[in-house]
């Protein structure tokens, strides 16, 4: 077999979308033997995985060598699309990085809250788009996959070109704050801006001194600018905009830190011309129009400004000033009350209309503060319209962008976007899903010292680690690659105990490895093999070896030994679910020497049931509309009747065949008993097969 690598520089990283950040790529492989299929080679930082604690998973533990991945975006977006950041800017989906620090959601308590997130991962794709209209002037420009929140839960734009799915219709009400109407244009490089904003921070928060100091020998004149913040970003915008005005300043500290304020330093000068430049700057020109109030606005607000719980205000005692305030939101169209006057004689200028005017006075006006703009730890409370009134397919193809970020979901034009998903990066699919699944190979090469490492150090506890719970450790590549036996053999001489979950037949290489690994760890091995219809295995699992091919593995372990688990799962709705075809099923497992079967009905996961519904119109279209009424909308299970239905069916037949395990300490002392919490269906795992 000859393989054809290529150096990272060659590489595309981005085609790894999935690709983890303790990874780095070595080389690309390609290779005749495996037409349509490119394995990626990586240096991974971690071996064992473990298992979030609310998992139901029977192990915490868990190592995939391989990983499957595939650079084919499915949810994606205009590149122009306007993403949320951390700062609370608003930034081109295009202009977005890996590692780039923006908004997403959680759900914490009662309430869905703006949450700090990361993103993992960034690519493109050229696809359909359609344009989303909502009632407060937000447009989206998205692929049709495209998932967003509505108040009734996530809805992608479109429906599914086979099976229904979840989708926008006219008056859903999208999640978020939106844009709203185009805002108004304004020249933020500009030097009207730029004066403005100087008039705004520096009348509201700095000091211009003239005087005079008389000596008994003479009379000297004192000018004295200075602006004193503890916020750097304010200080530096302010500096450079009098750079470029012609005013150079110093910067010098002016208070330093307590436990009750931060510190602070100070821009000054003292030279009189540049006071008085300084002085004229700060007018309010006679003409002064948009640009010029759109400046004075962030800066006053830096200067003076809050935003406390979603609400924005701007304070101060000086009426020319509040004067100042309202007639610049006026010129930018921004809804506010003046509230009454402190005892102090300190007034309020507040913005109405909450997140919606919140953020477009940000996105306007762009002060230059980030801890005054986050939203970070707000609640999701809708006020805008976001009423879908359109949705128009665009012609011909679009060039879209996605992102997959900490959370799940991003802020995408203001409302709340879902992850793209991608096969690579979505943690519970297998690669022989569909012929898309397996055509990009994430190969772990380091993984054996890897897990030496980790296995080393002293906190380990020896716990059962499950192998093939996410992605198959006997697939193809493995007989290329060669990780597994490095891995048994790391596993054993450390004394944790195993668990080998496949459907490869590969395997068998392996046994002698595995009765010495048994000799000393506890080794429990599971072949998952669903259909016993040849045509029906060859159309679902074109990739997979064939049944009797997995039944003389099965066979073969037996004999060395192992006690071994079946997972007859998926059970395919009226295809495989007849008492014949179970019947027949546990008969053939049986005669190859299982002990026990672990059943369960059709589990569609999101991403994959669009293409199962595709196979199924173009396999059995008269099974389509069972089916979606089995499976309606986003449900991934079958209902609870069919459930119980299959239960009653399935259980007889299994104690009747004698696979339900009463026999297990009659077999030769190989291995463990199964895991605990797959002795029912109901506490079975995601099945480890297409589905």
């Amino acid at each position: 077999m000859r393989w054809q690598g290529q150096k990272l520089g060659d590489v595309d990283a981005a085609a790894l979308p999935g690709l983890e950040d303790r990874s780095s790529i070595l080389r690309t492989v390609t290779t005749p033997e495996f037409a349509g299929m490119t394995f990626h080679e990586v240096l991974s930082k971690s071996a064992l995985n473990k298992v979030p604690g609310a998992s139901r998973m029977p192990f915490t533990w868990t190592i995939n060598p391989y990983r499957g991945c595939s650079h084919a975006c499915v949810y994606c977006l205009s590149p122009d699309t306007l993403i949320l950041c951390a700062d609370g800017r608003q930034r081109p989906l295009r202009e977005l990085e890996i590692g780039d620090e923006i908004i997403g959601t959680e759900v914490r308590g009662v309430y869905r809250r703006y949450v700090r997130t990361t993103i993992k991962a960034r690519w493109s794709t050229r696809k359909q788009a359609y344009r989303v209209t909502l009632a407060d002037g937000t447009s989206l420009i998205a692929s049709g996959d495209h998932r967003f929140l509505t108040d009734r839960g996530w809805k992608h734009v479109t429906d599914a070109d086979n099976g229904q799915r979840p989708h926008l219709t006219l008056n859903n009400r999208l999640m978020g704050f939106g844009t709203g109407a185009d805002a108004p244009s304004i020249d933020h490089a500009g030097a009207e801006y730029r004066r403005g904003y100087l008039a705004g921070m520096i009348r509201g928060d700095g000091m211009i001194f003239h005087g005079s100091y008389s000596s008994p020998t003479r009379t000297r004149e004192i000018h004295r600018f200075r602006l004193a913040l503890i916020d750097d970003e304010a200080l530096q915008r302010s500096r450079d905009f009098l750079v470029e005005e012609g005013v150079p300043t110093r910067t010098r500290p002016f208070a330093v830190a307590t436990s009750a304020r931060s510190a602070a330093e100070a821009i000054h000068t003292a030279a009189r011309s540049h006071v008085e430049a300084i002085e004229s700057l700060v007018m309010t020109p006679a003409d002064a129009g948009r640009d010029w109030y759109a400046g004075f606005l962030a800066g006053i607000f830096d200067a003076e400004g809050s935003c406390s719980r979603g609400v924005l205000r701007i304070s101060n005692k000086d009426a020319v000033i509040i004067d100042l305030i309202e007639a610049g939101m006026q010129s930018i169209g921004m809804p506010y009350v003046v509230e009454a006057p402190r005892p102090s004689g300190v007034r309020t200028v507040r913005v109405t209309g909450g997140l919606p005017s919140r953020q477009r006075f940000f996105d306007t006006v762009r002060p230059a503060i980030t801890r005054k703009m986050t939203l970070e730890g707000t609640a999701v409370k809708t006020i805008a319209d976001l009423r879908v009134i359109a949705i128009t397919p665009l012609e011909g193809e679009s060039d879209l962008l996605d992102i997959t970020t900490g959370t799940g979901d991003f802020i995408a034009n203001g409302v709340i976007s879902h992850n793209c998903f991608a096969r690579g990066t979505h943690e519970y699919l297998d690669l022989d899903g569909g012929s898309d699944f397996d055509s990009q190979i994430v190969v772990k090469v380091n993984v054996v010292e890897t897990l030496e490492r980790e296995l080393r150090r002293g906190s380990w506890r020896h716990e059962l680690v499950a192998l093939g719970t996410n992605t198959d450790p006997y697939q193809r590549a493995e007989g290329r690659y060669k990780l597994m036996p490095g891995i048994i053999e790391t596993l054993a001489a450390s004394g944790t105990p195993m668990s080998i979950l496949t459907k490869g037949t590969l395997i068998r290489r392996d046994i002698p490895l595995l009765v010495e690994a048994a000799k000393r760890v506890p080794v429990d091995i599971q072949m998952s093999i669903a259909m016993y219809d040849d045509a029906l295995q060859k159309a679902i699992e074109p990739g997979a070896p064939t049944t009797q091919a997995r039944l003389d593995t099965v066979r073969a372990l037996t004999d060395a030994g192992f006690r071994v688990t079946v997972f007859l799962m998926p059970i395919l709705p009226h295809m495989t679910d007849s008492v014949e075809a179970i019947d027949t099923a546990l008969a053939r497992i049986g005669e190859a020497g299982a002990v026990r079967v672990i059943y369960g009905a059709l589990h569609l996961r999101p991403g994959v049931k669009p293409w199962f519904m595709q196979w199924l119109g173009e396999h059995r279209p008269d099974l389509v509309s069972s089916y979606r009424g089995l499976y309606p909308g986003m449900s991934a299970e079958a209902p609870k009747p069919y459930r119980q239905w299959l239960a009653k069916r399935a259980r007889p037949l299994i104690r009747m065949h004698g696979l339900d395990g009463r026999h297990e300490d009659d077999y030769p002392v190989r291995g463990t008993r199964p895991m605990p919490a797959f002795e029912s269906t109901a506490s079975a795992p995601a099945q480890p097969m297409l589905f």
